[in-house]
């Protein structure tokens, strides 16, 4: 009887068993080591595994795994030399990737991230591992095409670099100053080609260095007493070392203007400085708010001054905002108009300095020189600063113009405000300049307002408008200076005290009269304050390049193209 009913009370107890099973509660822990969610679809979004020895959905790795990998690079254990108790903590990166990321110990400012490593669970590869600023920093890694696309392929650069500098050398006349300079302002590529390379321990040093030299150079024009043209302009200037026609170079200028287009079109893109302009252009438009409420893909868009939006509503409204970072052809057409028209108005200044010849110098330049390419390619706002600085040289001659201009040059970028004392004096009797400088005033304060309207009438803070705007900007720790790169806080702010008081001395202090003099200083009051930056890229460059090249340009004589 018993043999007989032993298969019955068998079954019967795997049935209960099997029961128990289906009937346990959903939050039984499971046996076996189970699947974990699928990972984010965005390559860029993180999240965090419910277990480091769960294997997620179409992953091979698992969590320990992808630590045990990532612990391996060199770049974690030199943070960890450094920050010994650093902790790791575990993410899927997108859809087929792991980050690893070890974190000191604390909470708000306390808790820092200290390396950072990608790790492909396909193939169990480190695919990137970062330490110190560029944990923090992604756009100082190197992610090519990141800034302009093919405007930093070297096939791009390398020419344009050769078209800027060799019109001016031959080997039929001895060396000038105006070779080193045009050979250093070329010579900023160099940096960048280490920047491109993830390499900001030899980029930054390389930029200081040419800035100091470019500074150096500003203030020698400026200051010395004598030179190829004397206080009043009488005397014979040196004649220009130009091998070649100022017609040749207006024919390159053509084919350059083309191409520069035709690669903003075609191989360019918008980082979020471009992209700030256009949302701020639409949030005035429709009367929303400016500052405080960007969205949260570019939250920080806005820091810069009201004609920085005000600058892109014609563009926007012409090609208006999808409401997302797309291909922002409004972006393109503005940065395209901002760079012709700093061309023309180089072209104009130089025709009124000196004729037709200087104007098509200075053209030629612009369009010749990477940089200002890597702002077209770009798409950012600051050419629109270079045209400025082209227009206050236009019409330095009348204080009013200078004060409209300085006004809308400082409400673009607040760093333009620098030059507001040097624009006041320029041209008043010495001793006797307080007309001038009431006729600069009053134009300035106008233009002030006016451009602020749109801000002030539909009553948006004016705290929320400074937290935004220069506090913002004053707080931000940044490793592309040298400043920021090794902490040198304590030299920061003493360079920032003169570069301060130099921009107001400038104004006084007894310079070279003419415009040549007014460029020279306005170059090097701007340098003095962008190397002052804790927070410093090369976008800025073509801040002062139109000061500059009228400085280094003007004091020479140049064949009338007729």
């Amino acid at each position: 009887m018993r043999r007989a009913l032993a298969p019955v009370l068998a079954a019967l107890a795997l049935a209960g068993v099997l029961l128990g099973v289906a009937v346990a509660p959903a939050g039984a822990p499971a046996q076996t080591s189970g699947l974990l969610p699928t990972a984010p679809s965005d390559p860029n979004e993180l999240s965090r595994v419910d277990s480091l020895a769960g294997t997620p959905l179409g992953h091979r790795l698992v969590g320990q795994q992808a630590q045990a990998i990532a612990a391996r690079s060199d770049k974690v254990k030199e943070a960890l030399r450094q920050h010994p108790t650093a902790k790791p903590e575990v993410f899927l990166k997108g859809p087929n990737d792991w980050q690893v990321s070890w974190f000191t110990p604390g909470t708000g400012d306390a808790r820092k991230e200290v390396a950072q490593v990608r790790v492909n669970d396909a193939t169990g590869a480190i695919v990137e591992a970062w330490n110190g600023p560029q944990v923090a920093w992604t756009m100082a890694r190197g992610y090519p095409g990141a800034f302009g696309r093919k405007v930093n392929s070297p096939w791009v650069w390398l020419p344009l670099s050769v078209l800027f500098v060799a019109p001016f050398l031959s080997l039929r006349r001895r060396p000038q100053m105006l070779h080193a300079d045009l050979l250093v302002l070329a010579g900023f590529g160099v940096s960048v080609a280490f920047f491109n390379d993830a390499d900001i321990d030899v980029s930054v040093p390389i930029a200081t260095a040419l800035l100091v030299y470019v500074l150096a150079r500003a203030l020698w024009i400026g200051y010395r007493r004598r030179g190829p043209l004397d206080a009043d302009g009488e005397a014979p200037a040196r004649r220009l070392p130009l091998w070649v026609s100022p017609m040749w170079l207006a024919v390159a200028l053509v084919f350059l203007v083309g191409f520069r287009i035709g690669l903003n079109i075609n191989a360019s893109n918008v980082i979020d400085v471009g992209y700030s302009g256009v949302i701020g252009a639409d949030r005035l438009v429709d009367g929303k708010p400016v500052y405080g409420s960007f969205p949260k893909d570019n939250e920080h868009g806005d820091t810069y001054g009201p004609v920085a939006y005000e600058a892109y509503v014609p563009f926007e409204q012409a090609l208006p905002w999808s409401g997302r970072w797309d291909d922002l052809p409004a972006a393109h057409a503005a940065a395209i108009t901002f760079d012709l028209l700093t061309l023309l108005l180089l072209f104009l200044t130089g025709r009124r300095i000196r004729g037709p010849g200087l104007g098509i110098v200075l053209a030629y330049l612009w369009a010749a020189w990477p940089f200002s390419l890597y702002v077209l390619s770009c798409n950012t706002n600051d050419a629109l600063v270079a045209a400025l600085a082209a227009l206050s040289l236009y019409v330095a001659a009348s204080p009013a113009a200078r004060g409209t201009v300085s006004a809308l040059a400082g409400l673009t970028k607040f760093g333009g405000l620098g030059l507001a004392p040097l624009m006041a004096t320029h041209g008043a009797p010495r001793g006797r300049w307080l007309k001038t400088v009431l006729e600069f005033t009053a134009a300035f304060a106008f233009t002030a307002i006016v451009v602020s309207l749109p801000i002030l009438l539909r009553g948006e803070s004016l705290h929320t408008v400074w937290d935004r705007t220069i506090a913002f900007q004053a707080e931000r720790n940044a490793p592309f200076s040298v400043w920021g790169l090794h902490d040198l806080r304590g030299l920061e702010h003493l360079w920032q005290a003169g570069a301060a008081l130099f921009a107001v001395a400038a104004a006084f202090l007894p310079r070279r009269r003419d415009i040549v003099g007014l460029a020279a200083v306005a170059t090097a009051v701007v340098l003095a304050l962008q190397i002052g930056l804790d927070y410093w890229f090369y976008l800025y460059l073509v801040w002062f390049f139109p000061f500059l090249i009228v400085a280094l340009f003007a004091r020479y004589r140049i064949a009338d193209p007729a």
